[in-house]
């Protein structure tokens, strides 16, 4: 499986959502659902699936599915 579908597959799993919804949209002022505990568990876990640690200024900033790409790509992760 390639870092894109891994990256979708965490934030289907995360929001349960469609993948067919991430798109430049889905920011968390657009998503009800994304708050501080849904936000925590979404950095947790891409953490985890890439074996990369997120500095604090990047957690803050991670208010976007097209901005964690960026983040994952400033990581060196191949997106």
């Amino acid at each position: 499986m390639n870092n894109l579908k891994k990256y979708q597959e965490v934030f289907v799993d995360i929001f349960n959502v469609q993948i067919e919804g991430l798109n430049d949209k889905f920011t968390f002022e657009e998503i009800s659902c994304w708050d501080s505990i849904t936000h925590m568990s979404l950095i947790s876990r891409l953490e985890d699936t890439f074996d990369i640690m997120f500095e604090t200024e990047e957690i803050l900033h991670f208010g976007s599915y097209n901005n964690g790409i960026q983040l994952l790509r400033n990581k060196g992760v191949v997106i």
